[in-house]
């Protein structure tokens, strides 16, 4: 079953004023992310990989084309489809159990039910010995493990992700990746994520979209051969990173599959 259909979507955003120009930032995008499927989406800065998150989200409209959530279609934001910022998006003066809460009472579930499932994720995440600890007393890994936490336990159907890692150091980056194969090794959950490291989007997806150059059209899906379980330096790994990465480069702008 279909998690999540793209249908020819395009998003143009109008001039500010009669200086500017319009900016069309997607044109005729399509893909399908089937249950229980990772995918990451690709491509070089202002190509539109967030502008089709923030879509799918429901943050905005597409200027053309549509957007089903488990066949429902997307026109608003909804607990269907929860999103993982870069910058955290944490309420500071919640505690790590009350963010994790914040979408709970959003949906007036009892309160045994949230504090039950409150100390589900945060056990899943690590963090079950900080619930009553703020957001400025963790360090930045861990307040994406409280957004990770959040977004889990409101059970979406799909759960986005907007660079969750790129401010992290590389030792924790490479740490989280690892955090987020075990957790939805114990959650099975869709994920669309938008990335920028080709090293990331091996290392945790089933499939990689790259898309090209704004106006950003689909310019290649590729499935991952053995995901989340890719070994760095092999010649598997490195044959498929410079695979993308002359996808990426590549000036050229001819639809692919592989």
């Amino acid at each position: 079953m279909s998690a999540l259909s793209v249908k020819n979507v395009s998003k143009i955003f109008p001039a500010l004023n009669n200086k500017n120009q319009s900016v069309q930032a997607l044109q005729d995008v399509s893909l399908e992310v089937n249950e229980n499927e990772f995918v990451s989406i690709l491509g070089h800065s202002g190509c539109g990989k967030t502008t089709l998150l923030n879509l799918i989200a429901g943050f905005e409209s597409p200027t053309s084309g549509s957007i089903f959530c488990a066949e429902k279609a997307v026109k608003d934001p909804g607990a269907d489809r929860s999103m993982v910022f870069q910058d955290y998006a944490l309420f500071p003066w919640l505690t790590v159990r009350d963010n994790i809460a914040f979408g709970l009472h959003l949906k007036r579930i009892n309160s045994a039910s949230i504090e039950q499932s409150v100390m589900h994720f945060a056990n899943l995440v690590g963090l079950s010995a900080f619930v009553d600890s703020y957001p400025h007393q963790l360090s930045g890994g861990m307040r994406q493990r409280v957004s990770i936490a959040r977004a889990l336990a409101v059970n979406p159907t799909v759960l986005l992700m907007d660079e969750p890692f790129a401010a992290l150091d590389a030792q924790n980056r490479s740490m989280m990746q690892q955090e987020m194969i075990r957790i939805l090794a114990e959650e099975s959950k869709t994920v669309v994520l938008v990335t920028h490291s080709i090293e990331e989007s091996i290392n945790l997806s089933d499939v990689i979209v790259v898309l090209t150059r704004r106006p950003g059209r689909v310019k290649a899906v590729i499935r991952v051969p053995e995901p989340r379980k890719m070994i760095e330096d092999t010649p598997s790994y490195l044959e498929i990173r410079k695979k993308i990465r002359a996808l990426i480069n590549d000036e050229h702008d001819i639809s692919d599959t592989v």
